[in-house]
């Protein structure tokens, strides 16, 4: 299998033992149903490439977790998710995790067979040039800690108020997601410390 990348190899070997025959199994269906694909690492995780974004995986503490860049799309289709496999695999577009993604076991996989047929689709997504839709975001108003907290460093206020929108969201939703107040005033003032350094939210999964 060709296009391999090191960095690939070192991110499964830094793994936990029950993540890495997950990883590396996923890995192979991948490179088997698509000769073409590159990888990559994307935000810290395996990412893999086909004209375009095509789809990644990682491992946390107790669970991997694996998506299609356009699984809102290939899982659309309901005669896909009627094979149960959506729920393993639809993580990637979304950016985020739910309970149904979470692998924990090679068993959690669907089948070779079930795998390479979604694989065929994502791929006739990409050869075709089919863009996702884009998705409105409804504005989240700035919480009156946050802002209060911001106003204290002249760096801080300076750098937020650069951002672009999207690094402003992250914030904004990281805080306004803390369901307990201790945790909300923890990550406020963690918030204010890191734009006050010019850092995005997600900065230790940036690439360098």
């Amino acid at each position: 299998m060709g296009n391999k990348d090191p960095r690939v190899d070192a991110y499964i070997e830094q793994a936990n033992d029950f993540a890495k025959p997950i990883l590396v199994k996923l890995r192979t269906m991948v490179h088997r149903g698509c000769p073409e694909v590159v990888e990559s690492i994307k935000w810290g995780m395996p990412a893999f490439e086909y004209k375009g974004p095509f789809c990644g995986m990682a491992a946390f503490k107790k669970h991997c977790v694996f998506g299609f860049w356009k699984s809102d799309l290939i899982f659309s289709n309901k005669s896909v998710t009627a094979e149960k496999a959506g729920d393993r695999l639809s993580w990637g577009a979304k950016g985020r995790k739910s309970a149904a993604a979470c692998i924990t076991d090679v068993k959690d996989l669907p089948s070779d067979a079930v795998f390479r047929r979604i694989l065929k689709q994502a791929m006739r997504l990409n050869d075709e040039g089919v863009k996702l839709p884009q998705r409105k975001r409804e504005s989240i108003p700035m919480p009156r800690e946050f802002g209060a907290a911001l106003k204290k460093s002249k760096k801080a206020v300076a750098n937020f108020d650069a951002f672009s929108p999207s690094r402003k969201r992250d914030y904004i939703e990281w805080i306004t997601d803390a369901k307990r107040e201790e945790t909300r005033r923890t990550r406020i003032a963690t918030a204010v410390e890191w734009i006050a350094e010019g850092k995005s939210r997600n900065w230790k999964y940036e690439k360098k």
